[in-house]
């Protein structure tokens, strides 16, 4: 039986009497990749909220490696290994590709030593390794403002493996992209999946198809079915309160 790497015991997070978790129970094991949907005001942002710490639940708790995450600040549960990519790519873009990771993989924060200290034999290995999964070797010195915004995607999920979480939570990967993107997009997450745990909040039920082995549906705050895609998609209840509202769009 494999570990649990995240388990969120009864969370409900309440906002002014709004309740945007409520009484949510939810698992993962170390290893799986878990693709969460659900219509808009489902709770997902927030779901992403409480594991990170940016929002602290009103009542229940949040255990990741088996320690609880309630009450941690965010900075020491992103040391503890849970990495999150937000929907619009953060990265410096008047930096190259290249530094972009070299500065992601940089172990010493502080200002003078990121800026003058020579980078050793090793994090060049790491940063060629992190081009080569992402697939920028060609664009490693093009400053990243020249990058398609699937490539800025994929960049800052590079530079977020290169902090070696052992959570990743990534948000709306491919809004906004191109089919040829999108297909890059998945096949990159794939990858990392063979070597990490991976959160995926997504809309595009193509892209869904593409990568989801276990999909989680949220409605009003909770689980409301989980399985795989053909279960999910043929789940009455999912396709009343989601699927079948997309179609109509």
């Amino acid at each position: 039986m494999s570990a649990k790497i995240l388990e969120i015991n009864d969370v409900t997070v309440s906002f002014d009497g709004f309740k945007a978790l409520n009484h949510l129970t939810f698992s993962m094991d170390v290893g799986e990749l878990r693709v969460i949907i659900g219509p808009n005001g489902a709770g997902k942002t927030t779901f992403l909220d409480v594991i990170t710490g940016k929002v602290q639940p009103t009542s229940g708790q949040v255990f990741f490696k088996g320690r609880n995450l309630t009450k941690m600040p965010e900075y020491q549960i992103a040391c503890f290994g849970v990495g999150r990519k937000f929907q619009t790519p953060r990265i410096y873009l008047n930096l190259t590709v290249r530094d972009n990771l070299d500065l992601a993989c940089n172990r010493n924060k502080n200002v003078f030593p990121t800026l003058f200290q020579r980078t050793t034999g090793a994090e060049i290995r790491n940063v060629a390794g992190l081009l080569d999964t992402i697939g920028l070797i060609a664009k490693a010195d093009f400053p990243a403002a020249l990058l398609s915004h699937g490539e800025k995607q994929r960049l800052e999920i590079g530079m977020l493996v290169a902090q070696s979480p052992d959570l990743l939570l990534v948000d709306e990967p491919v809004a906004g992209l191109t089919d040829e993107e999108t297909e890059n997009v998945g096949n990159l997450l794939l990858a990392l999946a063979e070597s990490h745990s991976i959160i995926v909040i997504e809309h595009d039920m193509e892209f869904v198809r593409q990568i989801a082995r276990t999909v989680t549906v949220l409605h009003q705050g909770s689980v409301l079915c989980q399985g795989d895609m053909d279960e999910v998609q043929n789940d009455p209840r999912v396709i009343e309160v989601y699927l079948g509202k997309q179609e109509e769009e």
